[in-house]
């Protein structure tokens, strides 16, 4: 697992994550993007957990975004569903591949500017089994995965502070699974009503 964080305010929305991930082929360490944007409507996608399942739910999401009809609200409806329509044949796939059931699972965030609401809204996903519905869950003010390494520390849109959170969850995640399963660099984007910026704030 990896990092997930995000802050939300009416004005802003900031998504951290960390670049760490495996070499499909070879296992060896690499940089994987786990934040992807759809910048026609200053929405973006990130992820904790299965990187494969990200990366199609990106694709469907990016495909959806064409729709002369689309809406953020709309997607945000449907990715629910759509998680749960395509996580059996993920599971299947992962299990035939050596992989334990224990070890799947995703956290996704779908966020940007909504101009019904007129401010940034984000929703967050989670799906661990084909018997359990993924977990949709409107977000308020944030959300940081894993949050037991940040309990009591106040948020901060700060990038000095989120580098610093980033830093304290990656020493607390590797320590906890007993082997280096976050790391690499920290990414952040961040969201305004008519623009979206992506900061790579440095090694965790």
């Amino acid at each position: 697992m990896s990092i997930l964080n995000v802050l939300l305010r009416p004005d802003q929305l900031l998504v951290a994550v960390d670049t760490l991930a495996e070499d499909a082929l070879t296992g060896a360490p690499s940089s994987g993007a786990k934040l992807l944007l759809i910048p026609q409507h200053n929405l973006l996608l990130a992820a904790r957990g299965s990187t494969q399942f990200f990366l199609r739910m990106y694709e469907l999401s990016l495909q959806a975004s064409f729709r002369a009809d689309f809406t953020m609200e709309q997607l945000m409806r449907e990715l629910g569903l759509v998680i749960d329509k395509l996580w059996p044949v993920y599971e299947r796939a992962a299990i035939d591949a050596g992989l334990p059931r224990s070890a799947l699972g995703t956290e996704l965030v779908l966020g940007g500017w909504s101009s019904k609401s007129g401010r940034m809204v984000a929703t967050a996903y989670a799906k661990h089994d084909s018997a359990a519905s993924a977990i949709v869950q409107p977000l308020d003010g944030g959300l940081a995965s894993p949050g037991e390494p940040l309990e009591g520390r106040p948020d901060s849109f700060e990038l000095v502070d989120v580098l610093q959170a980033g830093r304290l969850q990656a020493e607390w995640l590797n320590q906890a699974v007993g082997r280096q399963v976050a790391g690499g660099r920290l990414l952040v984007a961040s969201l305004g009503e008519h623009q979206a910026v992506v900061q790579d704030l440095g090694t965790l």
